[in-house]
């Protein structure tokens, strides 16, 4: 691979403190170096060149997707994707294919994308998806909150058991963080019923919410994982649900973080969890209230799940959300336990200008990006599908840096967005330093991706380039912005250009990173006794059948974790 030079971009790189400087980048061997000599030029002049896209939560990869993938022709037959000298074919809406969501991400200049809830007994289906996923680096986050042995760990107060469980899992798994999903809710599901809040009883425990989580983000800490809980929170989708969310990151704010962070506690698609008012009919924007919490305090982030008005396909391990979307739609719906672990929805939906509520939910999403001060605290998604396809965040950047974009979407859509959103009042517009915090910087310092979301040496060599010049462009050409960031002028992978103008031109295989977290001997032994015992009791599969072999991982980056025991 020939080492590369990219002359006169410029550069907007958050974590090395640059601003859009005129500076060269010099990489060799898959990483960002001081220099090179025999390399070859790319002219980036009149260009913004940035470190590569990092997604901190989407869903691409395992049983939801592909129960999305399954119900849906209709979704299918609206894109259908040729192939080309290089890629493959395949289908690219709202469930796209592995081969096309990797091209996709990579015409974007993102080079990095989390999937966001691997359910642990079908690990091996999820990185075997993730490997089908061409150039983008990848991980999964493994899901704990509705787990019969957190469940169990938690009721009998064991903590270090919980704490050598939660480490095992992610081994097992090949996981990289500790998911979240409406904890104790979906484990009320098996019986038909949800949980409300955080104090609700959690069937046949006798535990809550509020213990479940605490309990996760206090061993989360102590086990020194990269990235912090990955919290979905109770009452998702409910009109005044934010009074919940406040409550539940104020649970995390009187837990130690690990060394070297302030963060405790990430709020996942916070959009469809800041809902005021007491009703559809009457819901109105609780952004307001969770950017006023944020603004205070330093142990929590977010990213968005801004809604695009669109037909997508909704899916969540909230079972029960998903049964009570399917009540309100009569769109298809299937429902998905999964044995002891975990369970999901899916249904078709569409987001409509003319529908009061989903306006206030379009607006929720970017007043939560505009009135959180500090962009190192709110982080960019669409939560792809469920507020739109991953394809429209360039869609979504023009909103976060043209007050005059939102103006002109907003004078297409039902009034509520104007009497029920504080957005038309607001007026700030993101610069592109602070676009690339939202999407690339913040969101790998979150994860705790070190050699990501930067252009320092020793960087890995995923960077981007968009045929845009800052020095003259203004809001009001929001458009061009658009243009240029859905199809980048190059794309570099590590190290390797895999998109040049718009089109894919080599497909590599990219890493899947997750995490090893240490567990004395004697805590490891003692557990893996109650964890034979019960799965030969209650599981389908044997134990020795459980985790995924290196096998499943043919690239793979670990992430080694300390620990205080």
């Amino acid at each position: 691979m020939k080492d590369i030079i990219i002359k006169n971009g410029y550069v907007f790189d958050p974590l090395s403190g640059i601003d859009g400087e005129k500076k060269d980048i010099s990489l060799s061997a898959g990483k960002v170096v001081e220099s090179v000599k025999d390399a070859k030029v790319i002219d980036a002049s009149g260009k913004i060149v940035m470190p590569g896209g990092v997604d901190v939560h989407s869903h691409i990869a395992g049983s939801k997707i592909n129960i999305g993938r399954l119900m849906r022709p209709e979704d299918h037959r609206k894109d259908v994707v040729k192939k080309s000298s290089v890629t493959r074919s395949g289908v690219g809406y709202s469930c796209p294919s592995t081969f096309v969501t990797g091209y996709r991400y990579a015409q974007m200049g993102y080079t990095s994308v989390m999937e966001a809830a691997m359910p642990p007994i079908g690990a091996r289906h999820v990185h075997e998806e993730l490997n089908d996923t061409p150039i983008i680096d990848k991980a999964a986050f493994t899901l704990f909150g509705n787990n019969y042995f957190i469940m169990k760990y938690v009721r009998d107060g064991d903590h270090e058991k919980l704490k050598a469980y939660m480490a095992w899992l992610l081994r097992a798994t090949r996981g990289y963080a500790v998911k979240i999903v409406n904890p104790g809710g979906v484990m009320n599901w098996k019986w038909g019923r949800n949980v409300f809040g955080l104090d609700g009883k959690v069937e046949d425990y006798d535990i809550t919410p509020r213990q479940v989580v605490t309990a996760l983000a206090k061993a989360n800490e102590e086990l020194e994982l990269p990235h912090t809980i990955h919290l979905h929170c109770n009452n998702l989708g409910m009109p005044g649900n934010y009074k919940t969310t406040l409550e539940t990151m104020d649970v995390a704010k009187t837990i130690k973080p690990k060394d070297g962070r302030k963060t405790t506690i990430h709020v996942v698609h916070c959009q469809f969890n800041a809902l005021a008012g007491d009703n559809w009919m009457n819901v109105k924007s609780g952004a307001p209230y969770i950017a006023k919490y944020l603004n205070a305090n330093e142990h929590v982030t977010l990213d968005l799940g801004q809604l695009i008005f669109t037909d997508t396909t909704t899916m969540t391990g909230d079972g029960p959300w998903q049964f009570a979307l399917w009540n309100m739609t009569g769109n298809k719906w299937v429902n998905s336990d999964v044995e002891m672990e975990a369970g999901a929805g899916v249904v078709p939906y569409t987001f409509k200008k003319n529908n009061p509520a989903n306006t206030v939910q379009w607006g929720i999403g970017l007043e939560l990006a505009l009135l959180i001060k500090d962009p190192w605290k709110v982080y960019m998604t669409t939560d792809h599908p469920n507020g739109g396809p991953f394809t429209y965040y360039p869609k979504v950047m023009a909103w976060l840096m043209s007050r005059q974009a939102r103006t002109d979407t907003m004078r297409e859509l039902n009034k509520a967005v104007l009497k029920r959103t504080g957005l038309a009042s607001n007026y700030r517009e993101y610069t592109f330093n602070e676009l690339a915090v939202v999407t690339r910087a913040g969101t790998a310092q979150a994860l705790g991706l070190k050699n990501k979301g930067h252009l320092g040496v020793g960087a890995d060599a995923d960077l981007a380039i968009y045929d845009l010049d800052p020095t003259e462009w203004r809001p009001s050409k929001y458009r061009e912005l658009e243009k240029a960031f859905a199809k980048a002028a190059y794309t570099i992978k590590g190290g390797q250009v895999v998109v040049k103008n718009g089109e894919v031109t080599a497909t590599p295989m990219g890493a899947t990173h997750w995490v090893d977290a240490k567990i004395p001997d004697a805590i490891e032994e003692d557990l893996m006794k109650d964890v034979e015992r019960e799965f030969k009791q209650f599981y389908t599969v044997s134990l020795k059948n459980y985790p995924v072999e290196d096998e499943y991982l043919p690239v793979q980056k670990v992430h080694k974790a300390g620990g205080k025991w």
